[in-house]
């Protein structure tokens, strides 16, 4: 377990201001083994939220390959698991956040992989892409929206949330319009939804559908 001396605060805290990757990784090792727990005292929703969006952007097709970029240790697989889904990788740059995601026995494959840079995956490789949590402060650039597209399919899916706060000033927004007007994937749906209850924040859930 985490030495309990170092507070939820003071991890949240490492995690959204580390500067760079070994920073925050640092900062997830800290956290790996109370994550859960800890996110569930912060009334954390969105692997709910991002689960039920991408099924129903799927319509039910159980059967679909899905990738669970920024995985962290499973929550959106496993909420995917209960609804039926059977196919699924996690990605995770984080090798301490995979090891939590493997005991959730809900994973084809454990990926670890920096989503900064390509990814080590074939073009048109998954029906859907989940990404939860990954798109905001000090995580992901706006960049990482172009190897999500690259992995999924045409007609694929891809869902995910971008805090609100860092939906602007990370330059997620702008992105996400460029990337409509060349035609690289199309809106599906686009709503404000909450992240952590207890925190009172919120994100933008966002369904796209590649080109």
């Amino acid at each position: 377990m985490t030495d309990r001396t170092i507070t939820k605060t003071e991890i949240l805290n490492k995690v959204y201001t580390a500067d760079d990757h070994e920073k925050l990784m640092d900062a997830y090792k800290d956290w790996a083994a109370d994550y859960d727990s800890d996110l569930e005292e912060l009334g954390y929703v969105a692997h709910i939220t991002s689960a039920r969006a991408l099924d129903q952007a799927l319509g039910g097709n159980h059967d679909a390959v899905i990738l669970d970029a920024g995985s962290g240790t499973g929550l959106v697989g496993e909420e995917l698991a209960r609804l039926g889904y059977r196919t699924m990788d996690a990605l995770d740059y984080s090798q301490d956040m995979l090891d939590q995601a493997e005991t959730k026995n809900v994973y084809r494959k454990l990926i670890q992989a920096d989503m900064k840079e390509r990814l080590p995956l074939d073009d048109n490789a998954y029906d859907a892409v989940v990404c939860t949590g990954t798109f905001t402060y000090g995580h992901i650039s706006a960049e990482g929206f172009d190897e999500l597209i690259r992995v999924t399919r045409p007609g694929g899916t891809i869902v995910f949330t971008v805090r609100e706060g860092a939906y602007e000033e990370y330059g997620y927004r702008k992105k996400m319009l460029d990337l409509e007007v060349k035609g690289e994937w199309e809106l599906v749906s686009f709503y404000d939804t909450p992240y952590q209850i207890e925190e009172g924040n919120t994100c933008k859930m966002c369904t796209y559908r590649v080109r």
